[in-house]
């Protein structure tokens, strides 16, 4: 597909015209951030598996009824997506203590939540992403109660859901961010799931070993980051077993190929 006019460009993809009105290109970039972009690196391959892990995700949680921006996956590392006014809120969806939880309450890492915490935090760079309450959220206009009922009740539909599909391939889905838009119908708007969900934005931790096979690797510079997410992508059912770099063999025969 022809190269279009470059919307939006994020840490981790970037925002391409569709080729419909009302439709975007969602690029899966291999740069990876932590700590609101203080540290910056890139990992080798991150985008095509990104890119197909969120497909699967977002196609199995729309077969289950929850709205989402995504359509189809172009290559490996585009998707076609509904174009949306993203909610300017991180919703983060925690099912045991780790990473700032852990740092703000003094909670050792590992302990399982006795409830599901629904937390949200302001999009915003430059003043590092802060948590905020709902009153903020109403006072601010950053959206409506109803859009707030519409968002809560389908993170936990999603964690439900989600938190299933990991426990059965041996993984624990520790916390998730997730990100929402409105989706415009004539003068009616929906909130629908938007961004994407992969290893970039969860916590997946083995269920046997607590080994972390998420971008930690990254954060805390434990190595092996591709790895860890090639072996989500293979407990997923998306890589064969005992042929790892499948995927980034494909991409490399395709440029080669001038495709």
């Amino acid at each position: 597909m022809a190269r279009r006019r470059q919307v939006y460009e994020g840490k981790a993809k970037i925002l391409y015209e569709g080729p419909e009105p009302g439709t975007l290109i969602q690029y899966f970039k291999d740069d990876a951030t932590a700590f609101n972009a203080q540290k910056k690196g890139t990992i080798s391959g991150k985008g095509v598996l990104n890119n197909r892990i969120s497909e699967h995700l977002f196609t199995a949680l729309g077969r289950i009824g929850v709205p989402t921006h995504f359509i189809r996956r172009l290559n490996m590392r585009e998707q076609l997506i509904r174009q949306v006014e993203i909610i300017p809120l991180e919703v983060i969806v925690r099912n045991v203590a780790a990473g700032s939880l852990s740092k703000r309450l003094g909670i050792e890492e590992g302990t399982q939540l006795p409830r599901t915490i629904i937390e949200y935090c302001l999009k915003d760079d430059a003043l590092g992403d802060p948590l905020v309450a709902d009153e903020h959220i109403a006072c601010f206009g950053w959206a409506s109660q109803d859009e707030m009922n519409d968002i809560a009740d389908m993170a936990i539909r999603v964690n439900d859901f989600l938190s299933g599909m990991f426990a059965a391939i041996g993984i624990r889905l520790v916390d998730f961010k997730l990100e929402f838009g409105r989706l415009w119908e004539n003068d009616y708007a929906r909130v629908i799931l938007a961004d994407e969900i992969s290893p970039d934005g969860c916590r997946l931790w083995d269920l046997q070993s607590n080994e972390k096979l998420d971008k930690d690797r990254f954060r805390l510079d434990l190595g092996g980051e591709i790895e860890a997410y090639q072996q989500i992508a293979r407990r997923l059912g998306l890589l064969p077993e005992g042929d790892a770099n499948m995927v980034l063999d494909m991409e490399t025969h395709r440029k080669k190929r001038g495709k």
